[in-house]
């Protein structure tokens, strides 16, 4: 650049402006280009807050207090693979004892519950008579005022059986597994279930649906034990009509699907097993205690098809 172009450059009046407006435009461009590829630093994506929230954990199944005082009865029958894992379950309860019933058993589940549950009461019965026998049969050695009742065949998570014993303590009678969400539409069900459902639109709870004692878990209280006893445990749909007869407070609490983990034996597999007549026999005896205990019509005179319809056309 020669002395002499400088030096017009200078004299121009507008030359200053125009260097001025240039260096103007440059720094709004160089700065809105920053803006556009500026990225968060490492440091300022990480940097943790200065006072986080404290997290909080969920109380465990072992710290809940209950009122009054609670055991578990399991029976079991050869079920050396599984019992481990079940008392492992309960024993995360607050539970003032686990009494386990051993019903015929043959194989080495005693020796598993001796050695790595030293806690627990051991009761044997030599001949195998049953689930139902084995839950009448615990029930009489506990003094509890909550009964749970499982089997040593199905693990169940803590947290799925607390429900049942949170809410005997809280005023439930007879506190039940609520199976509904996990049948089948009514065409697809078994007889079992359907003797289930009838047996309770009998008793005027059709709100149970195919709720039952036949199905683990479920809970009892002091009184429903004082007051039936222990042995109408070894018939549960007897037990389960008889509490409601009695005006115990019976409700379906918790949904824990038992349907589709049931261990598969020789007699409770096919249409016609031995295991589904059992039941299906439990529920005719309980159907005939019903009509001798309330008579023929246990909730009043059955209403005819005339009454149905004149209640219905007179909304």
């Amino acid at each position: 650049m020669t002395r002499a172009y400088r030096r017009r450059k200078r004299e121009d009046p507008g030359w200053r402006l125009r260097r001025v407006q240039r260096k103007r435009e440059m720094t709004a461009s160089a700065s809105m280009h920053s803006r556009r590829v500026r990225k968060l630093s490492p440091r300022a994506k990480v940097a943790p807050e200065a006072n986080p929230p404290e997290e909080r954990e969920a109380p465990r199944p072992r710290d809940i207090v209950l009122q009054g005082t609670a055991a578990a009865v399991v029976s079991v029958c050869n079920e050396e693979a599984t019992i481990d894992q079940v008392l492992g379950e309960l024993e995360k309860l607050p539970l003032a004892d686990i009494i386990v019933v051993l019903n015929g058993c043959t194989d080495g589940t005693r020796t598993v519950v001796a050695k790595r549950h030293p806690g627990v009461t051991l009761v044997n019965v030599p001949d195998r008579l049953g689930h139902d026998v084995g839950r009448a049969t615990g029930a009489r050695l506990s003094q509890a005022d909550i009964v749970l009742f499982v089997d040593g065949d199905l693990a169940i998570p803590a947290s799925d059986l607390l429900p049942f014993l949170q809410a005997v303590d809280q005023g439930t009678d007879v506190a039940l597994n609520d199976l509904g969400r996990h049948l089948p539409p009514y065409t697809q069900q078994d007889s079992v279930t359907r003797c289930k459902g009838f047996l309770n639109r009998v008793l005027r709870r059709s709100d149970l649906g195919a709720s039952s004692l036949t199905a683990v878990p479920h809970a009892l209280s002091r009184r429903v034990l004082d007051q039936l006893g222990p042995a109408v445990l070894a018939v549960p749909p007897k037990a389960h009509a008889m509490a409601i007869l009695h005006g115990m407070v019976v409700a379906a609490v918790h949904a824990v699907d038992v349907i589709k983990t049931n261990r598969k034996r020789t007699f409770n597999v096919g249409k016609g097993n031995a295991m589904e007549q059992l039941i299906i026999g439990d529920h005719a005896e309980a159907l005939t205690t019903v009509f001798q205990v309330a008579g023929n019509s246990p909730f009043g005179p059955v209403p005819t098809r005339v009454d149905v319809a004149k209640r219905r056309n007179a909304r």
